[in-house]
């Protein structure tokens, strides 16, 4: 835990990694906490709200532990957790960490393709999703061979355990299993510059690890009173790790509440509704927000911190937080594979518009060559984090080919291009890869290359994000039609809802242009720098 101080060079000088050799996640979250103390505020889709406490988290999660050792899953076997921010998500999670087994997050909007490369890519023996998501799992249950097991939250229904009634009739008594910190806990995928998504592979101690950059943005989290709600899916590294399990591991207040589409108005309801001290705003969320009239004479929020990441904050941005929540909103940057390390505070440190900030303190960051050398000061390079550290992933799962390329040397690569000067600040200057920014998502073209290949009416496919003011970027699709097909609107809007349905809805091409040919490479290889070249990238 950091030591607040009012200069950052003094919190730095005052940290140091304290990484126990055995440690569990699910153990830290839910056992080591006052029982009685509120852990989770469930508001649902019909407005009704209910509490849970660290006792019901504990007792909650080793029944579920118990169900899924009945059936059969010994360590390691990996859990795809397919839910909204709900109370039996982080049950769920809580569960197979307590049982030395790797939860698989999953985000509710992908489709059936999406799912099934995951589920298939990791070998899912254990599934838990609810009735939205059961049809999807059920469609393709078949493609899962190593798949043994689906549990729906909604109640029995056909091709699917009972997830409550299976909880009430085990003990509440488990024996967590004894895990060292360096242990395999989760799998999150990100996607990639070219191909499908890789699965990064977390040790427990990634939790620790991602200690220090909550902390930093949120102006020294935790303090008195806090209570912490982000928009941001569980299924993803920033509403998980960055929001939920620290929050638990502080013993502060989660409220689960994530709508079906993000509503500024309501988004300002629920900080003073719910009396929320602490949030992580995606910038697109927070646009949308900074569209709302006079907020603070039509909501009485009191809200402490808010972090954002995924693109840097203009002056303008920052300044309407000033304006509008009295703070400083502190950018942070990070990555699926080594994330929360790099951030603002404006608690100890001036903040300047137009940076990421200073490296979190714990974490060694510098801007190197292709080799792993530091460039000088004010040049680009290469943003990079050197090894080992505590939030750094295991490795891609079965992919050791990727894990190899990630690093040169000791450092590990983002794949985005920065500067650092001579204060310590670093600068984003954009990606070196293929890598798509969209509503706070990173996404990787060659997912959605593939889905519009499956379309009947496509020969050749290549995806790349185009510049917008609300999402950072949305993706844009250059299409080589096949013999017998025409160019139309209606086309474009039928290959459109194909890759919404099957991938994700940020990752569906808000715009399409056909075209006679793509560029190539001598080997083949599309050569997206030529379509962004054309887009004025």
């Amino acid at each position: 835990m950091l030591s607040p101080a009012t200069r950052y060079e003094d919190v730095v000088a005052k940290f140091s990694w304290q990484i126990p050799q055995y440690y569990n996640i699910g153990v830290d979250i839910s056992d080591r906490q006052n029982p009685n103390d509120l852990a989770i505020l469930f508001r649902d889709y019909d407005d009704q709200v209910r509490e849970y406490t660290f006792g019901d988290l504990s007792r909650l999660s080793n029944r579920f532990a118990n169900v899924l050792i009945a059936h059969g899953l010994k360590r390691e076997d990996r859990v795809g957790i397919l839910l909204p921010q709900a109370p039996e998500t982080a049950v769920s999670h809580i569960a197979a960490y307590k049982a030395a087994l790797i939860a698989v997050p999953l985000f509710i909007l992908f489709g059936e393709e999406a799912l099934e490369y995951r589920l298939v890519s990791c070998g899912a023996r254990a599934v838990v999703t609810d009735a939205t998501g059961l049809p999807k799992i059920l469609a393709i249950r078949d493609q899962l061979p190593e798949l043994r097991v689906v549990f729906c939250v909604d109640g029995p229904l056909e091709g699917a355990v009972d997830f409550h009634d299976a909880l009430a009739r085990a003990s509440d008594r488990f024996t967590p299993v004894k895990t060292a910190a360096d242990d395999p806990a989760i799998i999150i995928f990100t996607s990639g510059t070219t191909g499908q998504p890789k699965g990064a592979l977390h040790a427990h101690r990634v939790l620790l690890g991602h200690l220090p950059g909550v902390e930093f943005p949120h102006d020294f989290f935790p303090q008195k009173g806090d209570r912490f709600w982000t928009p941001a899916d569980w299924a993803w590294i920033g509403g998980l790790i960055d929001v939920l399990l620290p929050s638990l591991h502080h013993g502060i207040p989660v409220l689960a509440y994530r709508a079906r589409k993000f509503d500024p108005e309501e988004a300002f309801h629920i900080l003073a509704r719910f009396g929320i001290r602490n949030a992580f705003m995606p910038p697109t969320a927070l646009k949308m927000m900074r569209q709302v009239e006079t907020p603070r004479d039509r909501f009485r929020y009191k809200i402490r911190s808010i972090g954002s990441g995924g693109e840097t904050l203009g002056a303008e941005l920052l300044e309407w937080g000033r304006e509008t929540f009295d703070l400083t909103i502190n950018e942070f940057y990070g990555q699926t594979e080594c994330n929360l390390v790099i951030g603002n505070c404006g608690a100890c440190m001036p903040v300047r518009p137009g940076y990421m900030g200073r490296a979190v303190p714990g974490h060694d960051v510098g801007i190197v060559d292709d080799s792993g050398n530091p460039v000088p000061v004010g040049e680009v390079g290469n943003i990079a984090v050197r090894s080992p550290d505590p939030v750094m992933f295991l490795r891609y799962w079965d992919n050791p080919k990727a894990t190899t390329e990630k690093f040169a040397g000791d450092w590990l690569l983002t794949g985005d291009t920065g500067s650092l000067d001579d204060q310590g600040y670093f600068r984003y200057i954009g990606r070196n890869d293929d890598v798509i920014t969209t509503s706070g998502y990173r996404v990787g073209p060659g997912e959605i290359e593939d889905c519009l290949m499956r379309h009947p009416a496509v020969a050749l496919a290549a995806a790349v994000g185009i510049p917008d003011p609300l999402r950072t970027e949305v993706v844009k699709a250059f299409i080589v039609l096949r013999s017998g097909y025409v160019q139309s609107d209606s086309l474009i809007e039928e290959i459109q809802a194909f890759v919404k349905t099957r991938l994700a809805a940020h990752e569906y091409p808000r715009h399409v242009a056909f075209v006679d040919s793509l560029p190539m490479t001598t080997t083949g290889k599309i050569m997206r720098r030529e379509l962004r070249k054309q887009v004025g990238q």
